[in-house]
């Protein structure tokens, strides 16, 4: 897996920039045999494919990034939110569950860092997904909840909006955000292998561009997405995660490695 940990320290590096805008290039073809339409794409058909690990970064189409919230001045809200006490735990503030000018000067810089919008400085569940995220960047190799095995398998905990990798036991792609099925469209949990991968996936279902997608279970794939990643609503079943992370994730994994996902997505 070193090419995978090479990946890993490239992606370690990034600003954690969101990818917004534009959409990817022209899709590529799809060939053989019609298989059934669901999920986010239509699931692959029969055909060659590749699993060459190491794929150079930078060669997919990457997203024109445009502003992530409206022009203008962006005021603190003084309403307490319903993650209050958490966020202010995370963040080092005196936790008393009420929001003060001071918490929310706080909350809003954290926002802002992260690109979570809006950035009104209040503590709702798109902020409360980042500080778990952060918290389990933090946990290392003791991060719960993904099964041992003695090989690669993606971890995609639903509970916390996350996805990271173990090999062996050992954490090789630290946690990233993730954004799961919405309750209409849920992830399936469970053991999957990635039995397909298309660098520059366009899905016929959704017309939508799916890049550095990777196929576990019928038409849900890991792969980039344009979105905030912070958002709601929910994928249509997919795992999407931000363009570059997804990028990485593409140059570590290969054809058979293992996914498991579990738990259950809060919010739309």
């Amino acid at each position: 897996m070193t090419n995978f940990r090479i990946a890993a320290r490239l992606l370690w590096g990034l600003t954690g920039t969101v990818c917004l805008g534009a959409l990817a290039a022209a899709p590529t073809a799809a060939v053989g045999s019609a298989a059934g339409q669901t999920d986010d794409g239509q699931r692959p058909r029969s055909g060659p494919v590749s699993s060459v690990l190491g794929t150079a970064l930078g060669t997919a189409a990457r997203p024109e990034l445009k502003p992530s919230r409206p022009q203008g001045a962006v005021t603190c809200t003084t309403s307490t939110g319903p993650y209050q006490e958490e966020v202010e735990d995370h963040l080092g503030l005196v936790v008393d569950g009420i929001q003060s000018a001071g918490d929310c000067s706080v909350i809003q810089e954290f926002q802002r860092k992260l690109g979570i919008v809006p950035d009104q400085g209040y503590a709702g569940l798109f902020t409360y997904r980042a500080v778990m995220w952060e918290r389990a960047v933090a946990e290392g190799d003791a991060i719960a909840g993904c099964p041992d095995t003695s090989g690669t398998v993606v971890c995609v905990d639903m509970n916390r909006q996350i996805l990271w990798v173990e090999d062996a036991g050992k954490v090789i792609f630290r946690p990233v955000p993730a954004r799961t099925g919405s309750p209409d469209y849920p992830t399936r949990t469970g053991w999957h292998q990635i039995f397909d991968r298309q660098k520059e996936f366009w899905s016929t279902l959704y017309e939508g561009p799916m890049p550095f997608a990777q196929f576990f279970d019928g038409g849900q794939a890991l792969h980039g997405s344009y979105r905030n990643i912070w958002e709601d609503p929910g994928s249509h079943g997919c795992v999407n995660l931000r363009y570059d992370e997804a990028e990485a994730l593409w140059n570590g994994l290969r054809l058979g490695d293992e996914v498991y996902v579990w738990g259950r997505r809060t919010g739309g």
